[in-house]
Formats: structure tokens, C-alpha cells, sequence
């Protein structure tokens, strides 16, 4: 089985959290706050494994979570840092945001490494916060808290040249016997249920072709296997379409050829857009009416075809050579090019202010979500902070223009509060 396109769910490990702890020891009077820090969780990585070949691996393990910091404890002992977590991936893997289909990264490269979520930060310890005024600080901090996100990661073949036709016409044929590879070979359609890739030798230089599993025609909207491996020839420098010339299984070769063009047009612009050659294959079966018949065809498209017979390894060099001095003219292949994302970009500052159905303010955002790590409200001088930082952000004044009175109910997070002016 072949699988190009794979749903995960991933999650870095969660922050430890930092402890309150009082230095207590025999004959050492008024020890002070030791509490130590939380160790910070681990990240999410991806990097490319040349060994692999598919997504097979992530066809039953759905879940993918970092491990977690330690929490601290006394003496400033600082918590254990969570593991990274190693995801491989094969080459050319494209990693997307389930939610908005936003690309993440382009795994293109052999030695592609990508932290797609760093871990939780761990939460300070109350020893962290004493200071000439707060002799015995008796809040710490929590731990970071990770979201867990729903991804897509979707394999795109890396080639020079994709070998594009319908089932049957002599791809995977020509792929053996130009490089190689060795794939399954049979007569019947549908031979070919993923990409085959091989590396074509020409007087020291070399250049990959890949085999794309036959199209047919409605391949752009959904039918056959083509519409889930078209997305395998948006990397390829150049596309060679194969026709088969002979004829012998009922179809038109020009008819074919339009068809399949229409296929990529349909799919993509650049792909309809990309260099091409026309190779007309199984030339050995026409017999002495070769020429017009090819002839026939070369008028039709009015470009110049090759001839090939890949069973009898006829016509191939020209076809190589011509391909190589191609792929020296074009430019060098690149990643995707996509607008940044990232999971962990958050603004600490932003917050904003709804209502609830009885009335009640309530107030969200990176702000509050920063405030709820580093508070603990039932602390006096904890709190006495949390008081300070929403006078100094701005968030009374705030609740002031959105029409908060003297006892009126604010809501942040879990807690409720009167709103007092």
C-alpha cells in the first residue's frame, strides 16, 4: 500500500511547574523561599529520513505528543526538561494546517529539520520572585500549557521529469529501462499504484524521473487514481507525455494526448505551463505504417514527437540527451514558496472584551492566557500583581468604554469578579 497523504494530531510537552517551598533547616533561622523552577517540555521535530519512501508509518498512530517538564522542588531544584520529540518524514513532505490548509513547512531538502512546536516554558519557582520588598513570596508560577493541532502531511515527489500518460502506454517500462528502477510491469491498467522514481546516468550527469500512476480523463475532479497523484508532478522541471501510437487498445493517441493535457491545464496552470515533450511509444507495433501514422499525429500537435519503443530499447537516447540539455537550461528547483506560519507566534499584550447572555464582561486573549501562568489569585500579593498588570495594559480603562458599572461581573477565565470602580 502506498499512502501519499496523511491526518496527525501533534502536542509538545507541557511546562513543569514551579514550586513554593520555604528553606527549612536545623540551627538556620528564616531560611527563605527555595522553591526551584519547572523544567520546560518538549518540542515537536520533523526531519527527513532518506530511508522512507511513503507516509505507511502514519496510516494507524494518529497522536504525536512531546514529553513533559518536570515540575521543581525545593533547594531551587530546577524540574527535568521534557524530550523532543522526532517525527520522520520522507523527503518532500509537505506539512499544512488542518484548519486553514496554511503550509507550515516544505520538508525538501535530505537534511530538512523543522521544530513545528516548541515546548511549554517552564513556570518560575517562588524563589525566582522574592525580592527586598517581597522577603517571602508564597506564589510560583505554572507551567506553559501546549494545544494539541490537527495536521496534514502530504507527500509531493521530488523529479526532474514526470513521465505523464494513460494506464498502459509504456511508462513504467521506460522508466526500467532508462534508469534503475524496477517497477511493477504488467498489461493491464492501473499497473502502477504510486510514483516510481529513477535516476537517469548521461555522461556523468544525472537527473530524476518519476512515473506517475496513469491518468484518465476527469483525473482534475476526482476519477481514477490520477487525482490523488497529480500533486507528484508540481515539483518536475519538465513533463514528457507518453502516448501510446499503436492504438491497439481502441484509443485515438491524439485524442489521448488532449485529453491528458486538458487534465493538467484543469489541475493547475503551471503545470499546463511547464516545458514538454511528446514521446510516442510502442512504435514497434505499427509496421509499415509508421511514418504516416506518426507523421500524422506530429501534424496534429505541431510539435516535433519522439519515437520510442521502450520494449526494444529503441530511440531513448535521443530522448535522454535532449532531456538533459533541457534541465541545464531551466532553473535549479526550489521548495514551495508560502506565507509563514507558525503556532507559536502570540501576542502577550492583545485581549479583548464580550459579553455574556446575563451581562457579564468577559475578558480573553494572550494577555489573560500570559496572566493565568503567572498568577495565583488567591495569594494576596499574587493578586495584588494581577491587579496591576490589568490597570497598566489597559483592560479597565477598556471596560470602562465598553459600559462597565460599580458592580457589574467581570469574568476572566474561571474566576468572576466585581467590577468596582
Amino acid at each position: 500500500m502506498f499512502l501519499d497523504r496523511a491526518t496527525i494530531f501533534i502536542k509538545a510537552g507541557d511546562g513543569g511547574n514551579g514550586v513554593v517551598s520555604f528553606h527549612t533547616e536545623k540551627y538556620v533561622a528564616n531560611g527563605g523561599p527555595d522553591g526551584g523552577d519547572g523544567g520546560d517540555g518538549g518540542s515537536i521535530v520533523f526531519e527527513v529520513d532518506g530511508g522512507m519512501s511513503t507516509l505507511n508509518a502514519f496510516q494507524y498512530t494518529k497522536h504525536y505528543r512531546a514529553e513533559a517538564g518536570t515540575n521543581g522542588s525545593s533547594k531551587k531544584c530546577h524540574g527535568k526538561n521534557g524530550k523532543d520529540l522526532i517525527i520522520k518524514v520522507p523527503k518532500g513532505t509537505v506539512i499544512r494546517d488542518k484548519a486553514t490548509n496554511s503550509i507550515i513547512t516544505d520538508m525538501y531538502y535530505d537534511d530538512s529539520r523543522f521544530v513545528a512546536l516548541k515546548g511549554g516554558k517552564g513556570g518560575k519557582g517562588n524563589a525566582r520572585f522574592a525580592s527586598a520588598q517581597r522577603k517571602a513570596p508564597r506564589f510560583a508560577q505554572q507551567g506553559e500549557r501546549c494545544v494539541e493541532h490537527e495536521i496534514i502531511l502530504e507527500l509531493m515527489t521530488i523529479a526532474d521529469v514526470g513521465l505523464v500518460g494513460f494506464p498502459n502506454v509504456g511508462k513504467s517500462t521506460m522508466l526500467s529501462v532508462i534508469s534503475g528502477a524496477r517497477p511493477k510491469i504488467a498489461n493491464y491498467h492501473f499497473t502502477t499504484l504510486s510514483p516510481n522514481l529513477g535516476v537517469v546516468e548521461r555522461y556523468g550527469d544525472s537527473f530524476v524521473v518519476a512515473d506517475i500512476p496513469g491518468l484518465i480523463e476527469g483525473a482534475s475532479q476526482g476519477a481514477g487514481l490520477g487525482f490523488y497523484f497529480l500533486r507528484h508532478i508540481e515539483r518536475v522541471r519538465i513533463i514528457v507525455h507518453v502516448v501510446d501510437i499503436s492504438g491497439h487498445e481502441g484509443r485515438d493517441p491524439y485524442e489521448d494526448y488532449v485529453k491528458i493535457r486538458e487534465e493538467l491545464r484543469s489541475y493547475s496552470d503551471k503545470l499546463s505551463d511547464l516545458p514538454e515533450l511528446i514521446c510516442v511509444n510502442k512504435t514497434d507495433l505499427l509496421g509499415e505504417d509508421a511514418d504516416a501514422v506518426i507523421s500524422e499525429f506530429e501534424k496534429k500537435t505541431g510539435k516535433k514527437v519522439y519515437r520510442i519503443s521502450a520494449l526494444l530499447h529503441k530511440g531513448l537516447k535521443e530522448l535522454i540527451d535532449s532531456l538533459s540539455d533541457m534541465l541545464k537550461e531551466l532553473p535549479k528547483p526550489e521548495p514551495l514558496e508560502y506565507d509563514e506560519f507558525s503556532y507559536d507566534i502570540e501576542d502577550n499584550s492583545e485581549f479583548y472584551i464580550s459579553r455574556a447572555d446575563d451581562g457579564a464582561f468577559i475578558v480573553e486573549g494572550g494577555l489573560i492566557e500570559m496572566l493565568s501562568r503567572n498568577v495565583i489569585l488567591s495569594e494576596y500579593e499574587s493578586f495584588r500583581y494581577f491587579q496591576k498588570v490589568l490597570n497598566d495594559k489597559g483592560v479597565i480603562d477598556a471596560l470602562r468604554r465598553k459600559g462597565a458599572k460599580e458592580g457589574d461581573t467581570v469574568v476572566i477565565k474561571d474566576f468572576e469578579f466585581e467590577f468596582i470602580e
